[in-house]
């Protein structure tokens, strides 16, 4: 996500023309975008990061939820 930040960021202080932004190419701007497109698209899907994720907030679910039941019993 912060990588998204970053390219909107970057794009539009390239179309403002704000500070050393104003003799960067589009071309930078485009390529970090292509980047982060891969990345999101492919790469974290081939190294299994999105699965970890899911796992990780279903773990803290269940953990949740248990914690949850054996207070209610006390």
């Amino acid at each position: 996500m912060p990588l998204i930040i970053i390219i909107a960021l970057l794009t539009l202080l390239k179309y403002l023309e704000v500070g050393f932004l104003n003799g960067l190419s589009w071309w930078w701007i485009i390529g970090l975008a292509a980047f982060a497109f891969l990345w999101f698209e492919f790469l974290e899907r081939m190294l299994g990061l999105d699965k970890r994720k899911d796992q990780a907030y279903f773990e803290k679910m269940k953990k949740d939820r248990l914690k949850r039941s054996f207070e209610k019993k006390k």
